[in-house]
């Protein structure tokens, strides 16, 4: 069996999903896919349903009922994939803002020695494409702001593009992870720092979606700015075991 699945949450990718799904199973290593669908009314899971007969054995879809939040899907999508005994799961959005090539680069970092690897957009200064400079700031400087709070030294703690060990995501409990949006991906990286793992920053170059719309809101960032504060002080009471 590969040893290797990559998660895609989607809502509403019509436009890019059956090119993402072919990108990925054209790559030099057998990566399984698995999608998360949040009832995309857009015929989204019709498309992945299609693929599923072409790519049987390599192609899963997992649907549920409306938007649950990117948290729970990922959640959802570990569970899942852990069940399956994959020993390296990984995280991607499916409108190309995550190039599929560099898959090769966060899986050959977890080899090399990490526990888990961020696809890192500020490792190497800053390497976005297409986004507005308010926004580019406003993902900068969270990351720095999540650094003085939580201590953790990560340049860029909002990443959504990562590889993780399943032992990682085995230890550290993932009902007890509590955030849906940026605050999410931030919570899984200090976890996986308090529990003892590696990680590694592997810089990539980000491009802003050209097709179908961007799922960024102002509730989402509110979450991340006061959600790292909360994140801070639970992790007072909270015992941390070693994987």
């Amino acid at each position: 069996m590969p040893d290797s699945i990559v998660i895609i949450p989607t809502y509403n990718e019509i436009e890019n999903i059956e090119r993402i799904i072919r990108k990925v199973f054209s790559l030099p290593h057998d990566f399984h896919v698995l999608i998360i669908d949040d009832g995309s009314p857009d015929g989204t899971p019709a498309i992945v349903k299609q693929l599923q007969k072409e790519f049987p054995e390599r192609l899963f879809m997992e649907e549920r009922a409306g938007k649950q939040g990117l948290g729970t899907a990922y959640i959802h999508g570990f569970k899942w994939s852990i069940a399956r005994q994959y020993d390296f799961i990984f995280e991607m959005d499916a409108d190309f803002s995550h190039n599929p090539d560099d898959l090769l680069k966060l899986r050959q970092a977890c080899i090399d020695g990490a526990d888990a690897a961020i696809g890192s957009r500020y490792i190497k200064g800053v390497n976005v494409v297409n986004w507005p400079m308010s926004r580019v700031l406003m993902s900068y400087f969270a990351s720095v702001y999540v650094r003085f709070i939580t201590g953790i030294d990560i340049q860029d703690s909002t990443a959504g593009f990562m590889c993780y060990r399943r032992k990682v995501l085995e230890t550290v409990q993932l009902d007890k992870v509590k955030f849906v949006g940026y605050a999410f991906q931030i919570e899984m990286k200090y976890t996986t720092i308090k529990h003892g793992f590696k990680i590694v920053e592997v810089p990539i170059i980000f491009t802003d979606r050209t097709e179908g719309t961007s799922k960024m809101s102002t509730s989402i960032f509110r979450e991340a700015v006061f959600g790292v504060i909360q994140m801070k002080i639970n992790s007072v009471f909270r015992k941390y075991p070693e994987g």
